[in-house]
């Protein structure tokens, strides 16, 4: 005699996944099927379990899903806790662009935390951050830059059943986030290079842990971010502010390059985007139509 259980993904540890039904955590292993199909159960997937008589138990099912980010994966995300770091890491606004770009097209919110800012305090490229990162909260992402608000905060704004996960570069201080997030995290963190002015990956596989109502997930560094699969006629709609002001462009489907009566090209003109959103915006329209990363992130 088997029955069913429906649970989430929140590990895998050497072939079981750890799948959080109702009745608790269960360990399990993957029907030899999805081998055969060629397919492999990612953290976050909400997935259909058989259990029997004698306790034993297997993955037998993907539900569908919302959508597969990262390596490794992290499936259904609803949100992204994009950790930016004010330095070791130096702050980048092109590389702050390029992780917002992606995660619009990939049609996931975002809510940002500037780290190590305490590494520059009362100092004025803190506060020329601070000024860059205002206009982004004006467009409608959420900016922290304080940890222990952020905790507040955090399990109040995780619905039932969302996943959050942690993104950023490697070294931005993801993994030292999670552990004033989640105490019992104890997650691993890392010294950072100062040769390559890079983190090493103290993350190498993804966990979920249980906040509020729903998940946060931590998740091995991003080194750079793949942007030459997005249409290039689409790719002003994942700028926020330059698609809410489309609507007032003379042409449809206006690309804001030289089209007359463009709304954004006036609305930059007169100081109301910020110039480096649009440079960016050029440099990832010659990035998808050259085909290739740029040089900076090889």
């Amino acid at each position: 005699m088997t029955r069913q259980a429906e649970g989430t993904v929140t590990g895998l540890i050497a072939g079981y996944y750890d799948v959080q039904t109702s009745e608790g955590l269960i360990r399990t292993r993957a029907r030899g099927v999805f081998r055969q199909k060629k397919q492999k159960p990612a953290v976050g997937d909400h997935v259909e379990i058989q259990i029997d008589d004698q306790g034993m138990s297997y993955l037998v099912k993907i539900l569908p899903r919302l959508n597969r980010i990262g390596r490794p994966a992290v499936a259904n995300v609803s949100h992204v806790l994009l950790v930016i770091s004010a330095v070791q890491p130096d702050f980048s606004v092109a590389l702050l662009d390029r992780f917002l770009n992606f995660f619009s097209w990939q049609k996931v919110q975002v809510t940002i935390y500037l780290s190590k800012g305490d590494l520059l305090k009362n100092s004025d490229k803190l506060g020329q951050i601070k000024e860059i990162l205002a206009y982004y909260e004006k467009i409608g992402y959420p900016v922290y830059d304080d940890a222990t608000k952020l905790a507040a905060d955090l399990p109040n704004l995780i619905a039932a059943g969302q996943i959050w996960t942690l993104a950023g570069q490697s070294g931005a201080g993801k993994s030292t986030l999670l552990n004033k997030l989640k105490k019992d995290a104890n997650q691993a963190t890392g010294e950072i290079s100062q040769v390559l002015n890079r983190g090493k990956h103290t993350t190498r596989q993804v966990q979920l842990f249980k906040m509020g109502q729903g998940f946060l997930a931590d998740t091995p560094g991003f080194s750079s971010i793949d942007l030459t699969p997005i249409k290039l006629n689409e790719l002003c709609n994942y700028f926020i502010e330059f698609k809410k002001a489309s609507s007032k462009c003379k042409f449809r489907g206006c690309q804001h390059l030289k089209e007359p009566a463009c709304e954004v090209k006036r609305l930059l003109a007169a100081g109301e985007i910020l110039p480096a959103r649009y440079d960016d915006y050029l440099a990832m329209r010659t990035e998808i139509s050259e085909g290739r990363l740029p040089e900076y992130l090889k």
